[in-house]
């Protein structure tokens, strides 16, 4: 934990934003569902605007996804929608961490951190809070309107500007505001261990402190408990228009064991209970939460984005853009991917990258980047498919889609061009299978996992001959909340389509389901890959 206090410097910023929405109880106390933002949304912080038509404003963190720092908007607390992002930089190796949001003088102001866990704890560098640190906006809905970076030194992360009553200005390494005569100053740690992560509440008269803890620390826990969400923590307060509190911190869906949690950190809310001259107390964290009233329905967001509850039918029309909650893994070259390219209207062509998803040691993918583009996984049951049409010609030629979490953790079905004598199965497939010569250069279907965790062994299995020629469907579908199960099959017969194998998603947490394409290493332009008919299907929410 960092609790130096430093003064805030002028700041400037470009954006990216992400919405939802929320129902309508009338006067009586809400009954809603955790989590608020599901899917890859961690270190929430949320904000109340009302001359900004009522709406609530929530910004987390994106480490190396790309475009960074999501910033969603709603005017119901529990159905957002996707606004511009903010952050986009190449240099780092683990991103942006933490931002804070907050309205003040009519202005949105962004800050957060560039952080380069390759190097140790105590090493300066690693905070990098001389990039992309602070931004600021009086439209958050127009990312023309950002403002470039300005740059503060602050040794750590989990920064805040907070505005005290004598006009003065400061940036804390924690949250902090302003209750009552007093100041409240919450501690921001973003270790989130097994045991879940512990709040602690201090109290303290100006923005230098001194501080005092709160007795009934921590006061925001479920770690040592049965509970379903799990690993609480790095949590953020605002009041509604009403004047109640709400609180909203990260959380993991994995109850006490640990194994299976494929969204990982999310966003959940919780009401919370703040007299004048108290001290908070915050609801625990469940699935089904009753809280304070939300405000009447209202889905008129202004933001790009699809509310985060929905899925996705994309097919990617001539004149389109690819859709604003579509993610990027580290910097991309933009120029690898053409929505509705002339030779195949309708498609995403994505030109191969020389590296892989593993890229060069698991933490960097150099200038060149990688052809990736995916959106997060959000819902415990999905069906995500797309429609690959892919004719390698040389080795290693690779496309197809992926389980990512990150370079060292992924799970690939792909077509790739390899020797005919290596593969290691068949699909259980009727018709005629490909009859080559020894070491003739054929399409295969390969699954790859990369992980630390046990992964199973590669399959390597020919492609039928029936299918050449034709446009193929990739499917990953998560039918139950431990096991992904991987298919492939011609598009336009059904039945054809073969389930490859039921993997464990033990191996990747905070995920994205996307598509790839690469040389797998070797030099030169390689052979593009067109995919169509992207379709994210959501089929349930386990909760508790």
């Amino acid at each position: 934990m960092y609790t130096r206090i430093t003064p805030i410097l002028a700041g400037l910023l470009t954006a990216y934003a992400t919405c939802t929405l929320a129902e309508e109880v009338g006067n009586q106390n809400s009954t809603y569902f955790n989590p608020m933002l599901p899917g890859f949304h961690p270190d929430p912080s949320c904000i109340f605007v009302p001359e900004w038509d009522e709406s609530f404003f929530c910004a987390s963190s994106s480490f190396n996804a790309f475009p960074g720092i999501p910033v969603h908007a709603s005017h119901v607390l529990n159905r957002y929608e996707q606004l511009p992002r903010l952050a986009e930089t190449n240099r780092s190796t683990s991103g942006i961490w933490a931002p804070t949001l907050r309205y003040h003088d009519e202005t949105f102001w962004l800050v957060t951190t560039l952080v380069n866990d390759d190097r140790a704890d105590n090493d300066a560098s690693r905070w990098d809070n001389m990039e992309q640190v602070i931004f600021k906006a009086t439209d958050p809905y127009d990312p023309g309107a950002w403002s470039n970076a300005v740059h503060f030194d602050f040794e750590g992360y989990d920064t805040e500007p907070f505005w005290d009553v004598d006009g003065k200005s400061y940036i804390t390494g924690a949250h902090a505001w302003k209750v009552g005569p007093r100041i409240e100053l919450a501690e921001a740690n973003l270790e989130t261990g097994e045991v879940g992560e512990w709040r602690t509440i201090w109290n303290g008269t100006g923005g230098m402190g001194p501080y005092e803890s709160n007795p009934a620390n921590p006061v925001l826990s479920n770690a040592n408990t049965t509970e379903y969400f799990q690993a609480v923590g790095h949590a953020d307060l605002f009041q509604d228009a009403s004047g109640n509190w709400w609180g909203v911190a990260l959380s993991v869906r994995s109850g006490p064991s640990y194994l299976h949690f494929p969204m990982v950190r999310e966003t959940v809310m919780v009401p919370v209970t703040w007299s004048t001259g108290e001290f908070p107390v915050w609801s625990p964290v469940r699935g089904e939460m009753s809280g304070w009233p939300f405000p009447p329905k209202n889905t008129d967001v202004k933001g790009p984005g699809p509310f985060i509850v929905e899925g996705d039918e994309v097919d990617f029309e001539a004149g389109s853009t690819l859709p604003a909650h579509f993610t990027h893994w580290r910097f991309p070259r933009p120029e690898s991917f053409t929505v509705s390219p002339p030779e195949q209207p309708n498609s995403l062509r994505i030109n191969p990258s020389k590296l892989n998803l593993t890229a060069l040691n698991g933490n960097y993918a150099g200038p060149e980047g990688q052809s990736f583009v995916g959106r997060r996984q959000q819902d415990t049951l999905f069906t995500y498919s797309v429609n690959l049409d892919f004719h390698p010609s040389s080795l290693e030629e690779e496309a197809g889609v992926s389980v990512f979490l990150t370079q060292n953790h992924h799970l690939d079905l792909g077509v790739v061009m390899l020797p005919s004598n290596s593969s290691t199965a068949a699909l259980p497939y009727s018709g005629n299978r490909m009859i080559r010569r020894s070491g003739t250069l054929i399409p295969h279907l390969r699954f790859r996992g990369e992980s630390y965790v046990p992964v199973p062994d590669d399959i390597l299995a020919p492609l039928p001959e029936a299918w050449l020629g034709r446009t193929l469907r990739l499917e990953i579908r998560a039918s139950n909340m431990t096991h992904y199960s991987l298919s492939a099959g011609p598009a336009d017969a059904m039945s054809e389509t073969r389930t490859i194998l039921d993997v464990s998603n033990e191996p990747v947490s905070w995920g994205f389901t996307g598509v790839y394409c690469t040389t797998n290493g070797r030099n030169g332009t390689g052979t593009p890959a067109y995919f169509s008919k992207w379709r994210y299907t959501p089929q349930g929410q386990y909760r508790n």
